[in-house]
This record gives structure tokens, C-alpha cells and sequence, in this order.
């Protein structure tokens, strides 16, 4: 099994932020099918996510056939499979279809399609593209970040982005829509002067990695793949994930499970 770096993920990014494009607007010509159907776990699922999940996982196939994949849409055959080959392999591709489907269903522009390389157990290279919105962000740790205007079949020049230093006034902090529990509402109280943005899916981390927002937690369990591509682009920006106690977050346990995070725009420094 390959072991995918930085320098292995520059020569990917820009075919995986065309994998991710195309999947962008396959959810787009869905956009008019937000009806769902409940999955084993009672979430969501739309033609839309099915869609995106077959248009990326083709295109990885593709690109790297002997990288794994893990994807929030496998069946659960499909996943137990990739997972064992995890324990063999130090890197795989991690996938989120349609982040944020209740926003795609209520007719929110809140929805992401995340691409993320995951590599000794952290997160590498993260693509978020924002159908909706038109826009994407992609980064490789190390290597830096960058914003791009999504215009259907064409992209702009990618811009650099960088996160901020937290400002002494005007703190901007970022929470989640769908999935504000009491621990993290509770935190969220010890900063009453902060503006509270409430915002669905990963667009949370791309606001932090272009410098307009500060701070987003979240103290409550959450899927490997809803957070990946986000924190590999913010810290690519310069910021910085964690858990609620600094610590590095463990990604590929067998439950694929974050039991908590904290998300910073803070510069990270030596």
C-alpha cells in the first residue's frame, strides 16, 4: 500500500479538486431531488449524496487504485473492509459526499463535498468544495491553503488563504447549526462579547482557514470524514484542531469517531 506525503499529495491536489468539482455538480443537477430516505442510524441520506459518493469514489479509483477508501455512503460491508485496510496501510483516502445533507434537504447553501488524505493516522490534504456557493478550498499541511471560484465547468486562479490571529475585540466564533449540544453551548457561554455564527457543515473550517471567523468547537462525537478535509485545510492556513485539551486527534479508530474538537484560527507558532 502507498504511503501518500506532502509532495505525493501536491501531485494529486489538483485531480482531486477535479473528482471534487465533478461531484459538486452532480449534487447541483440534483438540486431539484432533496427528498431522502433514513439510513440504519436514522440519518439522512438523497440521491445527491449517492450520486457524489459513486462520482468520487470512480475518480479515485482512477487516480490511486491501491489507496483505500473510506466513505460515509459504504455499505457496511464496504466499510468493514476498507477499515482492516487501514491496519495496513498508513494512508487512505477519507470521504463525505454531501456534508451537511439537512441543509441540502431545507434548501440551505450550508452543504460540502470533503475529500481528505489521511496519512500515519492525521490529516494531510483536505478538498471542501461548496456547490451552493460556488467556491472551494483545498490545502496540504505545510504546504499551505487556497480559496477558488467555482463557475460551472471552470475555476479561477487559486488565491491564498491564512488564518488569523485571535483579535483582542470582534471574536467570531463558529458553531453548528444542526448539532449545538449543551456541553458545547456551555463553553460557547464563556465567551458572551464573541459574535456567534451558526453555520452547517465544513464550511466552518474554510471560514476559519480564510480569516473570518476564530474559533469553532464542537464537544460532542462526530464522524471521522465530517471533519477531515477541514482540518487538514485549516491547519494548512495556519490554524490549528485539537482536543479540548490540546491534544493531537486520533483519526481511524474502529469506530471512526472524534469524541471532541476544538477548531482555531490562532497562528500556530514554534
Amino acid at each position: 500500500m502507498p504511503t501518500l506525503d506532502d509532495g505525493a499529495c501536491a501531485a494529486l491536489l489538483d485531480a482531486l479538486t477535479e473528482i471534487a468539482r465533478s461531484a459538486t455538480q452532480a449534487i447541483r443537477d440534483l438540486s431539484g431531488q432533496r427528498g431522502a430516505r433514513r439510513k440504519a442510524d436514522g440519518s439522512p441520506v438523497t440521491a445527491a449524496d449517492e450520486a457524489a459518493e459513486d462520482v468520487i469514489r470512480e475518480g479515485l479509483h482512477r487516480l490511486a487504485p491501491a489507496v483505500p477508501i473510506i466513505s460515509e455512503e459504504q455499505t457496511a460491508g464496504e466499510a468493514e473492509r476498507a477499515k482492516a485496510l487501514i491496519g495496513n496501510s498508513v494512508s487512505y483516502f477519507l470521504v463525505d459526499p454531501l456534508d451537511g445533507t439537512r441543509e441540502f434537504i431545507s434548501g440551505s447553501d450550508e452543504y460540502t463535498v470533503n475529500i481528505a488524505v489521511i496519512t500515519n493516522g492525521a490529516p494531510i490534504l483536505g478538498v471542501i468544495t461548496a456547490p451552493a456557493l460556488q467556491l472551494a478550498w483545498r490545502g496540504i499541511i505545510g504546504r499551505g491553503a487556497e480559496r477558488i471560484e467555482l463557475d460551472g465547468g471552470t475555476t479561477s486562479r487559486p488565491s491564498p488563504i491564512h488564518a488569523r490571529a485571535r483579535p483582542k475585540d470582534g471574536l467570531v466564533v463558529m458553531a453548528s447549526r444542526s448539532h449545538l449540544d449543551a456541553r458545547t453551548r456551555a463553553y460557547l457561554d464563556g465567551f458572551p462579547q464573541a459574535k456567534l455564527v451558526q453555520c452547517g457543515s465544513s464550511v466552518k473550517f474554510c471560514r476559519l482557514a480564510d480569516g473570518s471567523a476564530d474559533l469553532y468547537p464542537r464537544l460532542a462525537p462526530t464522524h471521522d470524514w465530517d471533519i477531515a478535509a477541514g482540518h487538514a485545510i485549516l491547519e494548512a492556513a495556519g490554524g490549528r484542531v485539537t482536543t479540548p485539551e490540546g491534544a493531537k486527534l486520533l483519526y481511524g479508530t474502529p469506530e471512526l469517531l472524534i469524541p471532541a474538537f476544538v477548531a482555531s484560527g490562532d497562528a500556530v507558532t514554534a
